[in-house]
């Protein structure tokens, strides 16, 4: 594992300065991420609020609903604010609540993408994410729409999700990839070699479910470094993560805004090595 001591609050993404404390708008659909968000007024505002706080990275997908998250964030902040970035994704199936099957066949994947760029009132994806590699389809053949979609001027970047190393590596030889987005949190550190790959390749880490702060046993130093910076456990955790790498971009999710404005308050707390070290162990 390696950390930083200069901590930066902008991650440079192709030609896009990202603030990297974004927002991921998973949470607002119905139960099991399926259906549309409860409210829908609600989670407009909670959109609106996040970009008026600064939030210039923004991650949903096309199986989140299916299709309603796209469509809502559209609806909430079309005509987009310049500079803003609408990251989705493609490769999912969604039969019902909770139920998430890869569809890597080149057909569904041009169907997501044009799905996506309709919905989203788009004529270019900043950044498209693959959800998952599908074992019963080569990535090579997954990507091949993808790479269509580049030269079409439909796609800017590509992203991988819960990836290897040697996935990305494979991915690489058919497309540029500027980012990986597996799950990755303070008590969850499987992807620890990957975080260091993409680190070293210069690639963006998106941590998933990213506020998780660990096991019961990590409470009682959680909630003595908290004390000491005035913060909540949840915010405690995201510092961890914004400290842990540089290239490391967040995307807490919530359907409140009163947890938005608590969670872009994590940007402004900078644990010390010691802090880090003491959560790390």
């Amino acid at each position: 594992m390696t950390t930083v001591t200069k901590q930066t609050h902008t991650f440079r993404l192709g030609q896009h300065e990202i603030n990297r404390l974004g927002y991921g708008a998973m949470q607002l659909t119905g139960p099991g991420v399926f259906g549309d968000a409860p409210d829908r007024g609600k989670a407009k505002k909670v959109l609106q609020e996040a970009v008026a706080a600064g939030v210039n990275f923004i991650d949903t997908a096309d199986a989140y609903g299916p299709h309603t998250n796209e469509s809502l964030i559209a609806e909430a902040l079309h005509p987009y604010k310049k500079g803003l970035i609408i990251a989705t994704k493609g490769g999912f199936n969604r039969p019902g609540p909770g139920q998430w099957i890869p569809n890597g066949t080149p057909a569904f994947i041009r169907e997501n993408i044009d799905g996506s760029l309709k919905r989203l009132k788009v004529d270019t994806i900043d950044l498209w994410q693959l959800h998952r590699f599908d074992p019963n389809v080569p990535v090579e053949e997954t990507l091949g729409p993808v790479v269509d979609a580049i030269k079409a001027g439909k796609i800017r970047h590509v992203g991988l999700s819960e990836v290897d190393v040697p996935q990305i590596e494979r991915a690489e030889k058919v497309v540029p990839i500027v980012s990986v987005q597996n799950l990755y949190n303070l008590g969850n550190r499987k992807w620890e070699k990957v975080v260091d790959y993409t680190t070293r390749q210069g690639l963006a880490f998106i941590p998933w479910y990213p506020l998780a702060s660990g096991p019961e046993s990590m409470a009682g130093k959680i909630s003595s470094i908290a004390k000491h910076h005035r913060a909540t456990t949840a915010q405690v955790a995201l510092a961890w993560l914004l400290k842990r790498s540089p290239n490391i971009l967040l995307i807490p999710g919530t359907s409140s805004v009163e947890h938005l404005h608590e969670n872009m308050q994590a940007a402004n707390i900078t644990l010390t090595d010691e802090e880090f070290d003491e959560l790390s162990k």
